[in-house]
């Protein structure tokens, strides 16, 4: 879809296009090389530092954070977004605070509501927001969720994205708008800037939760979407804190169905024991306990 898109922009287009795709620590950095294969524009892994061309392609690396610092790339490794990094929430809110209403978020296909948060902060600073026609998307849960979060200024699918894109960067953008300090200070820890309480206290306040990734307290972004941030500056949507806590639940069952299996073992070899020593009473009472952990299993 991304090649797709690419492809069908024009070989002079006046803005620089820059891409999050979730991509872990042991992946190599392919993708920059297919967009540079498959399109007119040339495509290559941002590199920290370097100045923002117009026409050209920017893909974040692996494990890394990509944003825009005025017409600079930067790249960092804070703390994980929903259990990712990079992310594509970081980038939408560096576009706003950089480009203010220049800044043009397009969020695509994907599962739970990854850059919903983001694209409605790009929002915030002044920028114009797109998002892929759910109907459209292979997997409709982000662009879904991301209308649902805010008012977003257009929809499209996929095979239109690239000439809206075309027309909206030829437009002239509405006055620039103060970006909220809020929206810096996340981008901010994106960027490795050291988080703790106080830190966090100045955009979200304590509830309690603990962090799937530290076990730390969350606190509830005053921001919406719903989100959480805890000390250490680990981010989470609602939506992907629950999917998070639905696997520990998941394990913490399995953990108890083990725990128990080896208790009956045990109390069995107990009162087997019991029974071969003379100790009657006691083989009685392990018994009466074995039946009745048999009648809550039932259950």
């Amino acid at each position: 879809m991304i090649r797709q898109i690419c492809r069908l922009l024009p070989a002079d287009l006046h803005a620089s296009v820059l891409i999050a795709v979730h991509v872990g620590a042991g992946n190599q950095n392919l993708l920059a090389g297919i967009l540079d294969n498959g399109g007119p524009l040339p495509a290559s892994t941002a590199v920290d530092g370097e100045p923002l061309r117009e026409a050209a392609v920017y893909v974040a690396p692996a494990d890394h954070y990509l944003v825009i610092d005025g017409r600079h790339i930067r790249l960092g490794r804070g703390p994980r977004e929903n259990m990712a990094r990079p992310a594509i929430d970081p980038l939408f809110r560096s576009a706003g605070i950089s480009a203010g209403p220049g800044a043009i978020g397009v969020l695509l296909s994907g599962m739970l509501n990854d850059g919903a948060s983001g694209l409605a902060d790009l929002k915030r600073c002044g920028g114009v927001t797109v998002v892929q026609s759910p109907l459209d998307a292979i997997e409709s849960e982000m662009p879904r969720t991301a209308l649902l979060a805010s008012d977003i200024d257009y929809r499209a699918p996929a095979r239109d994205l690239a000439t809206l894109l075309t027309r909206l960067v030829q437009e002239k953008p509405d006055p620039a708008l103060t970006p909220p300090a809020s929206i810096a200070l996340e981008v901010a820890i994106a960027m490795g800037r050291p988080s703790n309480t106080p830190t966090v206290a100045q955009i979200a306040d304590p509830v309690p939760l603990k962090c799937p990734g530290c076990g730390g307290t969350l606190s509830q972004i005053r921001r919406s979407p719903l989100r959480f941030r805890c000390q250490v500056g680990h981010g989470y949507t609602a939506e992907a804190l629950a999917h998070e806590q639905e696997g520990s639940v998941d394990e913490a069952v399995r953990i108890a169905v083990r725990v128990i299996g080896e208790r009956v073992v045990l109390m069995e070899k107990l009162a087997l024991d019991a029974l071969q020593t003379g100790r009657n009473a006691t083989a009685a009472t392990l018994r009466n306990a074995l039946r009745n952990i048999g009648a809550r299993r039932q259950c």
